[in-house]
């Protein structure tokens, strides 16, 4: 969905690089897959092809954030119930 984004942050020997890979256009999703020590983030459209691709060793990762686009509260949508926190 246009607006979803993940964030990656690598580490870059003795800094960190932060990577954001972002859904540009509507009906373009998001997507991580990971295996053999790689990373792999990539933008791909509705029928499955792939527009921009992103891969980091996995070691390198630190942290990997998906951030999902946000959108309008509808009318019909249930209230959301907070957990109760335990002591």
């Amino acid at each position: 969905m246009k607006g979803d984004r993940i964030e990656v942050v690598i580490d870059a020997g003795g800094t960190t690089r932060t990577y954001e890979i972002e859904a540009t256009r509507a009906g373009r999703r998001v997507d991580v897959s990971h295996g053999r020590g790689v990373v792999e983030v990539v933008e791909s459209t509705r029928g499955g092809t792939p527009v921009r691709t992103a891969r980091f060793m996995s070691g390198r990762v630190l942290a990997l954030v998906e951030h999902p686009a946000s959108r309008v509260g509808m009318d019909d949508d249930e209230p959301v119930t907070a957990l109760r926190r335990t002591a």
